[in-house]
C-alpha cells in the first residue's frame, strides 16, 4: 500500500460506509475506473487518439498517477462567487501562480481554472501539470444577478495555451439551459477535434426544485438524469454535486404538479429506496448518479463543496468514500483548499487521495 498521510476508518469516526456491502445497482454491471482506463473504455468511442493522450495524461499525473482515479483542484470562484469572497480567508489566491502551485504542492491530476489564471501561467505550468479550461461562467455582476453560464472564450485559445482539457458548467432546468446545452455540445465537438478532453460541470437550477421547504437540487434522481443528458452530449468526465436526497421527481409531481417522466423502480429497485425516495444508503443514491453515466464509460467525479472550516477535512474523505465505493472516479475540491494555508490545502487534497490510494476502501 503506498505510503499514506490520514487513516481513512479514523477520521471517518463511523464504519457504516466502509462496510456496506448491498448494493441496489452492482458493481458488475459498472465499468469501474483503473489504470487501463483509456484502453479499456475511451479507446473504443469515437474520441481521437489526441484526446485519448489527454485523457491518459491527467489519469497519470500527481499522487494518484497509474490508478485510474483523479483529484482536481477547481479555481474558477473568483467569477462564481466572486474574486473577494472567495479569496478573503487567503489573499494570496488572487495571484495564479499560487492556485496552480497548490495543485501541484497537492499532488492533483489537474488544475480547473478560467481563461485569465491558466493563461497567465500557461508557459510556467502547463506541461507540468494538466491544465482545464473552464471556458463558460457565471458573472455574478449583473444587476438584479442572474444565474446564466455565458462563453468567457473559444476553444482555440484553451488549445494554443496547452490545455489538456476543457470544462463547462449547464444549468439544466433553467431557462437557459436549452442555449447552454447547443453552444456547449457544439464546443465540446470542436474541443475534441482540437484533441481536448470535455468535463461538464453537470448542475441543475430551477427554483421549482424546492418543494415544501426540500431542496432538491441535489437529489440522486434529478442529478442522475442531468448526468445523462451530459454525456449525450459527449462530456467525457461528469462533475456533479454528491447527492444530499432523493425523490426529486416524486415531489414535483405531487398535486396537480406534473414534471418529466419517472417510475417507481428509479427509487426502490436502483437506489435502495422507498417507493418515494426516502431512505436509501449515500453510496447507493451515488451509485445511481454513475448508471446514467453510462455505467461509468463517462466516469463521474463529485464536487468537494463549500469550507465548513473545521469539518472540512472529515466532510472530505466522506465525500471521497462515497464517490469511490459507488464507483466513481474522484473528486474536484476546491474551496475547502484554497481557503486555508497552501500547506494545510495540499494535505487536505492529499488526506482526499489516500482514499482513492487506501486498498481497504473498496468498491461496494
Amino acid at each position: 500500500m503506498p505510503n499514506l498521510t490520514i487513516d481513512v476508518q479514523s477520521v471517518l469516526e463511523d464504519d457504516a460506509l466502509l462496510n456496506f456491502n448491498t448494493p441496489a445497482i452492482s458493481k458488475d454491471q459498472l465499468h469501474l475506473p483503473g489504470g487501463d482506463f483509456v484502453d479499456r473504455i475511451l479507446a473504443m468511442s469515437d474520441r481521437n487518439p489526441n484526446v485519448l493522450g489527454n485523457f491518459h495524461r491527467i489519469l497519470n499525473t500527481g499522487r494518484l498517477a497509474g490508478t485510474g482515479y483523479t483529484s482536481i483542484l477547481p479555481v474558477d470562484q473568483g467569477i462564481e462567487h466572486s474574486a473577494g469572497a472567495s479569496f478573503a480567508p487567503n489573499p494570496t489566491y488572487f495571484d495564479p501562480e499560487s492556485i496552480i502551485q497548490l495543485a501541484i504542492e497537492g499532488g492533483c491530476n489537474a488544475v480547473a481554472s478560467t481563461f485569465g489564471v491558466l493563461g497567465a501561467t500557461a508557459r510556467k505550468y502547463a506541461h507540468k501539470i494538466p491544465y482545464i479550461v473552464k471556458f463558460n461562467h457565471n458573472e455574478l455582476m449583473t444587476y438584479p444577478n442572474t444565474f446564466n453560464q455565458i462563453p468567457f472564450g473559444n476553444i482555440k485559445q484553451c488549445w494554443e495555451m496547452g490545455a489538456a482539457a476543457v470544462g463547462a458548467t449547464i444549468y439544466f432546468g433553467s431557462d437557459e439551459s436549452e442555449d447552454q446545452i447547443r453552444y456547449v455540445a457544439d464546443m465540446f465537438h470542436e474541443a475534441h477535434e482540437y484533441g481536448m478532453v470535455t468535463v461538464l460541470w453537470c448542475y441543475i437550477r430551477n427554483s421549482a426544485f424546492k418543494v415544501n421547504g426540500v431542496d432538491y437540487h441535489a437529489s440522486a434522481d434529478l442529478t442522475a438524469q442531468a448526468n445523462h443528458l451530459g454525456v449525450t452530449i459527449q462530456a467525457d468526465i461528469i462533475k456533479q454535486k454528491l447527492p444530499t436526497n432523493n425523490g426529486g421527481y416524486t415531489a414535483l409531481n405531487s398535486g396537480d404538479s406534473s414534471y418529466g417522466k419517472f417510475d417507481d423502480s428509479i427509487y426502490t429497485n436502483l437506489a435502495g429506496c422507498d417507493k418515494n425516495g426516502g431512505g436509501g444508503n449515500p453510496i447507493d443514491l451515488c451509485r445511481y448518479q454513475v448508471a446514467n453515466c453510462y455505467m461509468g464509460r463517462s466516469p463521474l467525479i463529485n464536487s468537494g463543496g463549500a469550507s465548513s472550516g473545521a469539518g472540512d477535512l472529515k466532510e472530505a474523505v466522506t465525500t471521497a468514500v462515497i464517490n469511490k465505493r459507488a464507483g466513481g472516479m474522484g473528486l474536484i475540491s476546491g474551496r475547502k483548499a484554497f481557503q486555508r494555508p497552501m500547506g494545510e490545502g495540499a494535505a487536505l487534497l492529499q488526506a482526499i487521495q489516500d482514499v482513492y490510494l487506501d486498498e481497504n476502501v473498496t468498491i461496494a
